[in-house]
């Protein structure tokens, strides 16, 4: 797949303001839209890679997972290892056992069923839940259990019927978020349906660059800076009481949608996204994501009064130790020379047995409650 420096960029347009919107800094209300663009550009790149291995032949899900698994669980591990001390030292033992069940649901992807169950995303106690951000990998890793096989089914019918699938199935997941804001709020933010159609928007967008390679014509750059509109217009202006995901969530992914389409690194706004410093934010993107949430959590624990103007202390290490997770845990992870497959997976087990052996040890012993005597 042809690296776009520009999606990069956009990646950090949709980490920073998740970051300043949980650090509470005003003027980022709607920053938790972020999480939207996320899930736009991953299903866009999940399925360019996916189209391009069943044009070539050479499609394969043990290689679809490990590629998976190489980008996300390295980081993971290291942040959720570096969190258990301070969750030791200053959680009480109500919280830690929810820190514990948080383990256990990391472990087998469905912290977002787990956070639908118990924390409510924007609830006041939501600043006070150290890996509430994990909900959005979780529902990420479980799209991608049945999306690879739905596009290799869809694939055998040609691309305008997989088109048209995936478009419905789509409107059918808009259709649900919009009913159940009104009906189910929580679970329509936690779950699948009612977040796959942000996904398969991304997915859209590759079948029809797929379909159509370099066609940008004449309105690309209007039409990229339509997006840009649209999407800070979220951020700046959308705020924890609108009813979200829904029909409002169609501006900050529409906006995504143009930027993907028609951003160009060489004009316009794409050259702006390709700039070395949005690049380079963006290259950071998920570490920095890992990181801020346990760093706020336990900053605000340690100090409860701390004003949002202290919190960019947490924010600034976040991106920090990002920098440092980019060079010395993902780029490793990701050379095969360094870490063959057998390594991968064998870390993956080792890691999730790990993350469930403690968490269900921190659950079995009510939160350690003898820390405090």
């Amino acid at each position: 797949m042809q690296y776009r420096k520009e999606i990069d960029g956009l990646r950090a347009l949709a980490v920073v303001p998740v970051v300043l919107f949980h650090a509470g800094v005003p003027g980022f209300g709607g920053g938790f839209v972020g999480v939207d663009v996320f899930f736009v550009i991953s299903g866009y790149l999940i399925t360019t890679l996916l189209l391009e291995a069943l044009v070539q032949g050479d499609f394969s899900l043990v290689s679809f997972y490990e590629r998976r698994a190489r980008r996300i669980l390295p980081a993971l591990f290291l942040m959720l290892l570096v969190c258990l001390p301070p969750a030791w030292w200053l959680l009480l033992p109500h919280e830690l056992a929810g820190f514990g069940r948080s383990l256990v649901a990391v472990a087998l992807f469905s912290s977002n069923i787990l956070f639908w169950q118990e924390s409510g995303y924007f609830a006041p106690d939501a600043e006070l839940v150290p890996l509430l951000h994990t909900w959005s990998l979780a529902l990420e890793e479980q799209f991608y259990l049945l999306f690879p096989l739905l596009l290799l089914a869809g694939w055998r019918l040609g691309l305008r019927r997989l088109a048209w699938l995936l478009g419905g199935i789509g409107v059918f997941s808009l259709v649900l978020a919009e009913l159940g804001w009104r009906l189910v709020p929580d679970a329509n933010f936690y779950l699948l349906p009612g977040r796959a159609w942000e996904l398969l928007a991304g997915a859209g967008c590759a079948l029809y660059r797929h379909s159509r390679p370099g066609e940008e014509g004449s309105s690309g750059p209007w039409l990229a800076g339509m997006g840009l509109v649209l999407l800070l217009g979220a951020v700046l202006w959308f705020d924890r009481g609108l009813p979200f995901p829904g029909l409002y969530a169609l501006i900050p992914v529409g906006g995504t949608v143009l930027l993907i389409l028609y951003a160009s690194p060489d004009r316009g706004i794409g050259r702006v996204l390709a700039c070395p410093l949005l690049v380079g934010i963006g290259l950071i993107s998920y570490s920095a994501y890992l990181w801020h949430q346990p760093l706020l959590v336990f900053t605000r624990m340690q100090w409860p009064d701390v004003g949002s103007g202290w919190l960019l202390i947490p924010v600034v290490l976040a991106f920090g130790l990002a920098c440092l997770s980019w060079w010395l845990v993902e780029r490793p992870f990701r050379d095969r020379q360094r870490f063959s497959r057998p390594q991968v997976f064998g870390l993956a087990l080792a890691g999730s047995l790990l993350l469930m052996v403690s968490g269900l040890i921190l659950i079995g012993l009510d939160g350690v409650p003898q820390r405090f005597l």
